[in-house]
C-alpha cells in the first residue's frame, strides 16, 4: 500500500545532490515535515499524494500552512508570545 504522502527533498542542497523521501499517511504530519525542511533551508522536490503529484495549487497551499506555522512559532519563542496574541499581532496561527 502506498503512503498518502511522499515528500521528495535533499538536506543540503549546496552540498549533496542526494534525494530523500519522507512518507506518511498524516496530513499533519507531513506539514510538521515541511516546517523541518523550511526552517533548515533544504530543497523541497515535490509533493505527492497517493503516488501522483500534488496540483501546484495543492503544494502551495500546504507549504503556506507549513510557513505560516513555522512564522508562528518562531514568534512565539523569540517574542514569549501566546499563540493567540502572535495571532492577533502577526495574524499567524499557530
Amino acid at each position: 500500500m502506498l503512503a498518502k504522502y511522499d515528500i521528495e527533498y535533499v538536506i543540503h542542497p549546496q552540498h549533496n545532490k542526494r534525494v530523500d523521501i519522507h512518507r506518511t499517511d498524516d496530513p499533519v504530519e507531513a506539514e510538521d515535515f515541511l516546517m523541518s525542511l523550511l526552517a533548515t533551508g533544504a530543497h523541497i522536490g515535490s509533493i505527492k499524494h497517493e503516488g501522483n503529484e500534488l496540483d501546484p495549487k495543492l503544494v502551495d497551499q500546504m507549504l503556506r500552512v507549513a510557513a505560516s506555522r513555522l512564522a508562528s512559532r518562531l514568534l512565539s519563542a523569540s517574542l514569549h508570545l501566546d499563540a493567540p496574541t502572535v495571532k492577533h499581532r502577526f495574524g499567524f496561527t499557530p
